[in-house]
């Protein structure tokens, strides 16, 4: 029956986002097509001129990372900004997990609401489901990946696969290892050695997964397709992150802080993807 009813949610939060995303879409792309005029008709205005004689040197470099018409540009910063900012929720989160109590009582009030879900068939599932977020099985999956994008392409983005991999791993070993939080209680039979926060499974996956569908995504002709790649892999990325909380092996923020960690690495692996992917020949030229 949960099942049943998990599998009709998934459906419903499809269509949901789909309408949802669909129509954004069309407001952002008009939107997009009138910063770039805006930007194209910046020079030429009073205070665009006043601050490039005022600061020669500093104000081309400070607009150029406004500038929507190259990633270099607005894009890039935009997504400085959103890593620096699961940055700072990250080191938050372990703020709290060090020296406060709340969140201890915010991670015991979901593992009460999830035993109850409990039951055979679905420990047996998300036993099962687990498994793709064990580093072993990530680093096959870059490793497939690699040979994947080399011989079909994209071949950009495969030094942000592995990037993404590194980046994700190496930071959550460092932080299981000097937060050294305990694990939960084990109620099933399954069980782990390593610390507890983050989770690495929950960092792997979105991390990796994540980055794997952008390359597959990136090029895809069809607005649809593109759309049925994020949604799929953002789909088993979170079954991955549920499950370490449903089998009982990490804290609810333990998941939470992986998935902020991966989201980090994630957005380094774009922005390397999009600063090596060929950018299209300008008008004109």
């Amino acid at each position: 029956m949960l099942l049943v009813a998990a599998a009709a949610g998934v459906v419903a939060v499809y269509a949901v986002a789909w309408w949802l995303v669909s129509r954004g879409h069309a407001v952002v792309s008009r939107f997009g097509s009138r910063l770039e005029v805006s930007s194209a008709a910046t020079p030429g205005r009073p205070l665009h001129d006043w601050l490039a004689g005022r600061f020669p040197r500093l104000y081309p470099v400070v607009a150029g990372r406004f500038d929507p018409r190259h990633f270099r540009g607005l894009p890039l910063t935009l997504i400085v900004v959103a890593a620096g900012y699961l940055a700072v929720l990250f080191f938050g989160l372990i703020e709290e997990v060090m020296e406060s109590d709340e969140i201890d009582t915010l991670d015991d009030f979901v593992v009460a609401m999830v035993a109850p879900l409990r039951n055979l068939v679905l420990v047996k599932l998300f036993t099962g489901l687990t498994h793709f977020g064990d580093t072993a099985t990530l680093a096959a999956v870059a490793i497939v990946a690699t040979g994947f994008l080399w011989a079909r392409g994209p071949a950009w983005g495969i030094p942000s696969v592995w990037i993404a991999i590194a980046g994700s791993q190496v930071t959550t070993w460092t932080g299981k290892f000097l937060i050294a939080r305990p694990r939960p209680d084990f109620v099933l039979d399954v069980g782990a050695w390593s610390p507890s926060f983050p989770s690495g499974h929950a960092t792997g996956a979105m991390a990796v997964y994540g980055i794997l569908a952008y390359a597959i995504a990136r090029d895809l002709p069809s607005y649809r397709r593109r759309f049925d790649v994020t949604f799929g892999t953002a789909l088993l990325i979170l079954a991955i992150a549920f499950s370490r909380v449903y089998l009982s092996v990490h804290h609810p923020s333990d998941v939470a802080a992986g998935l902020l960690v991966g989201g980090f690495w994630l957005l380094a692996g774009i922005a390397v993807a999009e600063l090596l992917r060929p950018q299209p020949a300008a008008a004109g030229s």
